[in-house]
């Protein structure tokens, strides 16, 4: 059991946020921080001015849910005055992490790269998320130009059509899940490193493990993955469906299955001898797919999708958003926070229920303004209201 740490983590977007608002969920200390505001300007993590409106300008939807439960601070960290005092709270605060998503051509213009920072805590663990780590340390990482980098892009939508994106920014989650996991297991191993370089680069490429391999398996090029639709590019017939009211997903994954799917009462014209293999349905997917639409054609998607789960099959209707939410294991566990006008609202769940979520029923603090804990946490490492408010004056912070 790893005790609770404070983690000090200068980001911003989405991937490191994220990764911090997991170490939010085990009850950690996140203290975030960001730039100080300059007149008529949007000051610190540009998230903050994204999305509905809740009544205070840094303070924006977008932002809320990865940063619940945090507290934060501004630091000048282009001052050599704020360089000072991250150290100082490094120090003061026992700081066990810092964390950043700056640009790695930045760490040592701003004080924050692992070198500077251990001088402050020789056992402190650092991790920096970037587009490609420090070997590219200007290169700035977007996760929809990095779908397109990595092939993600590529390998989805239609197959006559345009290439598209995932609908959910899932480099920049799979990053940050990947940078919490290599924290925790710095935390666990005492001889792991302790400066840990997060490329989101190759924490996609990671993901390409259904594809890149081919490249080796394959006599032409004309084999290769490419768009595919909602069909699955190995099992045959993965594909959605649609129905009297929508569409239901059927995904059957070995010849047992098919044999199920195809015994059933009325379906038995699907069956021939040429489709008892994965690999001769492969050669008749396309009528296949047209014979099983035909056939789900004729009932409600709950009906379809009754009598799939009737052969032990795996289906599902394609949900909205809207009906996602209202799932009965997604609703229960979603974790909510109050906003500023007092309603408290839903998120979204945790990947895992820890202990402090449960005890807390899922509810964490509002996500802070732009340095609302400056007086609090400046106060608790020695300084006076009059001190903070001369740093204050100063742009320090």
């Amino acid at each position: 059991m790893i005790k609770q740490k404070t983690i000090l983590s200068l980001e911003q977007a989405l991937a490191l946020p994220y990764a911090t608002q997991r170490f939010v969920q085990l009850g950690w200390r996140v203290i975030r921080i960001e730039s100080p505001a300059e007149e008529n300007e949007n000051a610190g993590d540009p998230n903050r001015y994204i999305g509905a409106d809740l009544g205070y300008h840094d303070l924006h939807s977008y932002y809320i849910a990865p940063n619940t439960g945090k507290e934060a601070i501004t630091i000048n960290l282009k001052k050599k005055e704020g360089q000072e005092l991250l150290k100082k709270l490094i120090q003061e605060l026992n700081v066990d992490v810092f964390m950043c998503n700056t640009l790695p051509k930045r760490y040592k213009q701003l004080g924050i790269d692992y070198n500077t920072l251990k001088e402050a805590n020789p056992n402190l663990i650092w991790c920096g998320i970037s587009a490609m780590g420090p070997e590219y340390p200007e290169r700035a990482g977007y996760d929809p130009a990095l779908q397109a980098m990595m092939g993600f892009t590529y390998l989805t939508g239609e197959p006559n059509g345009k290439p598209v994106p995932c609908g959910i920014p899932i480099i920049d989650l799979k990053a940050g899940d990947e940078a919490f996991t290599q924290v925790v297991l710095a935390m666990l191993d005492n001889h792991a490193k302790k400066e840990i370089h997060i490329s989101m680069a190759q924490c996609a490429a990671s993901w390409l493990m259904t594809a890149l391999p081919q490249l080796h398996f394959v006599n032409s090029d004309n084999e290769l993955f490419t768009r595919s639709g909602n069909e699955h590019r190995s099992f045959i017939p993965c594909n959605a469906y649609p129905t009297k009211d929508g569409y239901l997903y059927l995904a059957i994954g070995n010849d047992l299955q098919w044999h199920k799917f195809v015994s059933h009462k009325g379906f038995e014209k699907l069956f021939s001898e040429n489709r008892k293999t994965n690999e001769g349905r492969m050669k008749e997917k396309e009528n296949i797919y047209q014979e099983i639409g035909e056939l789900s054609k004729n009932y409600t998607t709950q009906e379809f999708f009754e009598l799939c789960i009737s052969l032990n099959l795996s289906a599902a209707p394609v949900n909205t958003v809207k009906e996602v939410a209202a799932l009965s294991f997604v609703n229960a566990c979603m974790m909510k926070t109050t906003i500023p006008n007092g309603k408290e609202v839903k998120l979204s769940p945790p990947s895992y229920n820890t202990a402090f979520l449960e005890k807390n029923n899922f509810l964490l603090n509002c996500s802070p303004r732009l340095g609302e804990q400056n007086s609090k946490v400046y106060q608790q490492i020695g300084y006076t209201e009059n001190e903070i408010e001369k740093l204050t004056i100063q742009k320090i912070i």
